[in-house]
């Protein structure tokens, strides 16, 4: 356990290092948006950058720790910026192996697994890199929905659970305060504890957990929504001028098939720019969970990349299968028993999984789909996760050698890949593809979707 942790812990502060400066998604406004933070406090307009809709609490941190580097370079404060995010990244997953641990505190073969998959899951590794709020967002949802669990399995006297509560909704609250899907899982949260005061017969206490959770958790996160409301008419902004570029991507529009068909593409052609990829939401989000089909921190053109690539998908069939089969599991648990942690996972995988389709029709866009827009499952996905392969592994035999074979070597081919600069060095003129060039004909001719929004 300690030697993964070291391992993925050397990938992020080399990947935090040599990673070009400012690659990433929306790297380039994400810095402009801490740069106007440290000259000035004040929030600017949502419509005066690309980046200034987004809620403002990993670039208030961030412009926080430049100004405390008053004099250092550009690169310096990035690398930094990096460095803490890469490292809250790490707690959020000590959080999630936590729980596993607490779940199953004999089962040191799940712990090991569950670590396994977290510390070395492509989309998490590579996006530690970058100056983004997804690794922070992931982290708070985890501990969040970590400490949650822990007080529906062992409920303290109702003092002690509102506080509790309150607590958990600082961080929930903080969580919404990053990005606005934080607000999934104080959803899901709260009905979690209604649910599981009427199983008890102790509804009174259940909805008051959820009422402190909910209001705290609005208090220290709606705040920036509110001051939207107020100053500009809209709670969260929605096709705004300065977005406007996006609407020359492809596909530029969305059909029930889009989230129907996973084509063949999606293992021997893993990069968003292919014809079929393009058009298929699931395709691309698992390319982009498991892999780099953007592109966006690998090589573009290199064939073994690509070959790589294929390898990595197909091992990772196991344990995405793995996570389906446990989430059924938890599914029989949480109808025989609801309220309790695996309903509390459930309703956060589920209400996840909506708000992506839901984003990913009303922004038809390549680039809206990325599995790190997933990150927020990442406890329930190393819980139920571990509890199917911990079994499918136990005992000796073949299956259990195929699988632990299978793993091992998606483990060792993640850290071989996204490892930067350690095999594969990006040489390209930026990161991702040049869409104008694979679909000229949508660089010129925008796609203007009604209501389409942006900032899952």
């Amino acid at each position: 356990m300690i030697l993964l942790l070291l391992v993925a812990g050397a990938m992020r502060a080399n990947n935090a290092s040599v990673y070009q400066l400012h690659w990433g998604f929306d790297a380039p406004w994400n810095w402009e948006y801490v740069e106007h933070l440290t000259r000035t406090w004040e929030l600017p307009a949502p419509h005066a950058g690309w980046s200034y809709a987004q809620p403002p609490l990993f670039f208030y941190g961030s412009a926080a720790l430049a100004r405390a580097m008053e004099g250092a370079s550009k690169r310096d404060i990035t690398v930094a910026i990096r460095f803490v995010s890469s490292a809250i990244g790490l707690l959020g997953i000590a959080a999630a192996v936590f729980y596993v641990a607490r779940a199953a505190p004999r089962d040191r073969r799940r712990w090991f697994i569950a670590a396994g998959l977290l510390l070395f899951l492509p989309a998490h590794v590579y996006m530690s890199a970058m100056l983004s709020q997804e690794i922070l967002v992931s982290a708070l949802v985890a501990c969040a929905a970590v400490g949650i669990a822990l007080q529906l399995a062992n409920p303290p006297p109702l003092g002690r659970a509102l506080r509790g509560s309150a607590g958990w909704g600082i961080v929930a609250g903080l969580a919404l305060l990053t990005k606005l899907s934080g607000v999934l899982f104080i959803a899901a949260a709260c009905a979690t504890w209604i649910l599981d005061g009427l199983r008890r017969g102790q509804w009174r206490r259940g909805l008051a957990c959820a009422v402190v959770f909910g209001g705290v958790a609005a208090l220290v996160g709606a705040g920036f929504y509110v001051r939207n409301l107020v100053q500009f008419g809209y709670l969260y902004p929605h096709d705004l001028p300065v977005h406007a570029r996006i609407h020359t991507m492809p596909p530029g529009e969305r059909s029930l098939g889009d989230y129907l068909r996973v084509p063949l593409a999606t293992f021997t052609d893993p990069q968003v720019m292919n014809r079929d990829l393009v058009v298929s939401v699931w395709g691309t989000t698992y390319t982009t969970l498991w892999f780099d089909g953007h592109r966006i921190v690998l090589p573009r053109a290199e064939r073994a990349i690509t070959r790589l690539g294929t390898a990595m998908l197909l091992l990772a069939l196991i344990p995405s299968a793995a996570f389906a089969v446990g989430l059924w599991r938890g599914l029989r648990r949480a109808l025989a028993e609801p309220g309790g942690a695996d309903t509390l996972f459930l309703l956060l995988v589920a209400l996840t999984l909506a708000g992506y389709v839901f984003f990913t029709w009303r922004n038809p866009w390549y680039a809206t789909v990325k599995g790190s827009y997933l990150l927020g499952m990442l406890v329930p996905f190393g819980y139920y996760t571990s509890e199917v392969l911990a079994d499918w592994t136990r005992g000796v035999g073949l299956r259990q050698t195929f699988v632990w074979t299978a793993l091992c070597a998606l483990l060792a081919l993640c850290v071989a890949v996204f490892t930067l600069e350690l095999v594969f060095v990006k040489t390209d003129a930026g990161p991702g593809f040049d869409w104008k060039k694979h679909y000229p004909a949508h660089s010129m001719e925008p796609h203007r979707p009604a209501g389409a929004a942006l900032g899952l």
